[in-house]
């Protein structure tokens, strides 16, 4: 059976680079794309690469950032114009496959197996795209790993940056990839690198040559795929460009401007974000039945819980009064730090049109979901702000715009923007 041949296109320092394009002035200075510190989203969110070399990392504070680079210019971030760059570079790769993957605003797998015969050696494929991309976005440029899986692509384009094309294939791929620190493998975060590390697995190679038995023992259905993944074996497919299809969870969080000292702030924020979480499960087409809610006090500290729906929604209504349930379980404000930052997920995501199971008891959820989609259809017409909860008004936690991805929220990397979605 034939390799596929799998591209992973990944724009360098994206969000710098596009404040360059904007402003060409900014072009080779150490600049950092970084949130608003008034409102404590003072971190650096991206950053040239001549901030990278003197130090500046991503999601440090501005003060450290500085301190390491003093001549570190800030910029505020634009988000739509992140997404218009996104969507030019994504117009690109389909005029290559209609095999495109979005991970992120600025990632994507191309499935090009089909392609080869128009475009020529997936190597060739990969030099025309990342010329294409720099010519038609005013110099933007992409590193690009081609491979015959998604891990090890993204692998490739990791390795070389900014403006390259490594090609990791059967006949390298124990070499260049076996070699790499176990962690550098997608979906290896920083516990399981942990756990591994325990087991005197260090490398990609070592994960590949361990006992399988061992490893789904210790880490279940996800240490199987692991091992396939560093073996190379991977059965995942690039989705189709056009497909429709939903991520495995939908979730918002906030840092807020004040500490949240008392549970009627604390259930403000978790109103809001719920809105923003049931807005965008809505505009996917999708429900959940898992709710999450993740809390950091004032010290840092992190504590959450999460519980499972009776029946699958995508309510906005429902899915706060469940989180402020959770939040009622594990936190007392009056024994507690003050809160800085709350997170609301909903997981168990599947298709509206899916089979669902009704609650003859209660038809509260389906009254609720239709008046979200009737406030959906006010704001798409008047705007966001013709209609609020009257828990949020006049006060520092409400959200006072759709778009309002740099006041009140801080980036999510991962959401698809295949569409060019915005934040609610």
């Amino acid at each position: 059976m034939q390799d596929r041949v799998i591209l992973h296109c990944d724009l360098n320092n994206f969000y710098a680079s596009v404040e360059q394009v904007l402003n060409p002035d900014l072009i080779g200075k150490p600049i950092a794309v970084c949130g608003d510190p008034e409102k404590r989203h003072g971190i650096v969110l991206a950053k040239s690469t001549v901030a990278k070399q003197a130090g500046v990392q991503t999601a440090e504070p501005i003060w450290q950032a500085k301190r390491k680079c003093p001549d570190l210019i800030i910029v505020p971030p634009h988000y739509n114009e992140y997404v218009k760059y996104s969507k030019i570079v994504r117009e690109i790769y389909v005029e290559f496959t209609a095999e495109v993957e979005s991970f992120g605003l600025d990632e994507c797998w191309l499935d090009v197996t089909g392609s080869q015969k128009l475009f020529g050696t997936p190597k060739e494929i990969a030099e025309k795209i990342r010329e294409e991309v720099k010519r038609r976005t005013g110099g933007l440029t992409v590193s690009i790993g081609v491979s015959f899986t998604k891990v090890f692509a993204k692998l490739g384009s990791d390795l070389k940056k900014p403006d390259a094309v490594t090609v990791i294939d059967r006949n390298n791929y124990k070499k260049v990839a076996w070699s790499l620190d176990v962690g550098e493998m997608l979906y290896v975060g920083r516990s399981t690198r942990q756990k591994l590390k325990m087991l005197n697995i260090n490398t990609i190679g070592d994960l590949a040559n361990a006992d399988t038995a061992l490893i789904k023992r210790l880490f279940g259905k996800s240490g199987e795929s692991m091992l396939q993944n560093a073996r190379g074996i991977e059965t995942d497919a690039v989705r189709c460009y056009t497909d429709r299809h939903i991520p495995e969870s939908i979730g918002n969080g906030t840092t807020t401007p004040d500490d949240i000292a008392s549970r009627m702030d604390a259930s403000s924020v978790i109103y809001a974000l719920s809105e923003m979480v049931a807005f965008r499960m809505r505009s996917h087409g999708a429900v959940g039945d898992v709710v999450t809610i993740s809390v950091r006090d004032k010290e840092l500290k992190h504590c959450s819980r999460q519980a499972k729906l009776h029946t699958p929604t995508n309510a906005s209504d429902v899915i706060a009064k469940k989180a402020l349930a959770l939040l009622d379980e594990f936190y007392d404000f009056r024994r507690k730090l003050p809160i800085r930052t709350i997170t609301v997920t909903m997981h168990g995501l599947s298709m509206g049109g899916d089979f669902i199971q009704v609650d003859f008891l209660d038809d509260s959820n389906d009254k609720n979901e239709k008046l979200d989609q009737a406030i959906d259809k006010l704001r798409s017409k008047f705007g966001y702000n013709i209609i609020k909860r009257a828990l949020n008004i006049g006060t520092i936690y409400s959200c006072d715009r759709s778009d309002d991805e740099e006041d009140f929220i801080p980036f999510d990397k991962r959401m698809n923007a295949q569409e060019g979605d915005k934040i609610l």
